[in-house]
């Protein structure tokens, strides 16, 4: 089968294709790419966007979230990495303020790339809002899958949704480019295509919402331990998504250089695996992700508590 297409009204379209959301990424940035561009990506974010644009030769400038703010976009910050030749900046959302961002990525002149993989994943005060209901004021490139939402990730199936009223997309070639690319890229299986509109149309709300609620009940564990070992600090209590990333305070440890050395002796030590913040773009910080069950989730959490307890400088 052909890679699916649905044109759903005049300005909003959406192609469906293989492997997720790395595969819509470069999509995009093949799209995008032409000589002396560049995009601006959020740090912490995902080391395949940079590795993307680079092979794409995009110059790739990051831009903060601020952990003390919920991890809002650094908008300063954006205003001055951005320049004529800026194309796009990326968002992962939930977890960024989303009209500040259109307003800003408007008044710059560039398009937004939201990445909503982990869209309606959420367990805070603050509600899901899409990014292309901000399409009217700037064009949005939204990219998603059912590997979260659904808990289907062997699936590999994803989807670009452009919302884009004033058709500047259309104008610019960058539609008509995606739309070749998808053509040319690998389609999902057939019988995963096939089960589609099943899943899309007819999922009871209740399984999203015992998704979200064991979600929230790990994150309320991974929270509530991670303030029993003082050389990690949580700066905010996750709202969404399946990860929590957490402030290492190397002061109160011996013999750990970094957030690197802590994580290989972690998993030598006490067989734990979580994330060295390097790889995001956030030295000596650790990324936790909480998403399994909450028995293995309060262990692992124990262990990392002993490791610091073994490690911990004498006072």
């Amino acid at each position: 089968m052909s890679p699916v297409i649905f044109l759903t009204n005049c300005h909003r379209m959406m192609f469906m294709s293989q492997q997720v959301a790395t595969n819509q990424l470069r999509i995009i940035i093949t799209a995008l790419a032409r000589s002396g561009v560049n995009i601006l990506l959020p740090r912490p974010g995902y080391p395949q966007y940079e590795a993307r644009a680079a092979f794409s030769h995009l110059e790739v400038r990051h831009f903060d979230l601020i952990p003390e703010k919920g991890w809002e976009v650094d908008l300063d910050a954006v205003e001055a990495l951005a320049d004529e030749n800026t194309v796009a900046i990326v968002i992962i959302n939930p977890g960024n303020p989303c009209g500040n961002v259109a307003e800003t990525a408007r008044k710059l002149g560039m398009f937004v790339i939201a990445d909503e993989v982990y869209s309606h994943i959420v367990f805070g005060n603050k509600p899901f809002i899409p990014m292309g209901e901000f399409g009217s004021i700037v064009p949005v490139l939204t990219i998603g899958s059912i590997s979260k939402r659904w808990i289907v990730p062997g699936w590999r199936l994803g989807w670009i949704v452009t919302n884009d009223p004033c058709g500047l997309l259309k104008q610019t070639g960058i539609l008509d480019s995606i739309r070749n690319y998808v053509n040319l890229s690998s389609d999902p299986a057939t019988f995963i295509q096939g089960a589609i509109p099943e899943i899309l149309g007819n999922t009871e709300e209740d399984f999203f919402s015992n998704i979200v609620r064991t979600i929230k009940e790990d994150a309320d564990i991974c929270c509530s331990k991670i303030k029993e070992i003082p050389c990690i600090v949580c700066p905010q209590q996750p709202e969404g998504a399946m990860s929590v990333m957490v402030k290492l305070n190397l002061s109160l440890l011996e013999g750990i250089n970094d957030d690197m050395d802590f994580c290989v002796k972690l998993v030598k030590e006490e067989s734990v695996i979580v994330l060295p913040g390097t790889t995001v773009g956030m030295k000596n910080w650790i990324r936790i992700t909480f998403a399994i069950e909450p028995a293995i989730l309060a262990e692992g959490l124990d262990r990392i508590k002993s490791f610091y307890q073994r490690h911990a400088k004498k006072l």
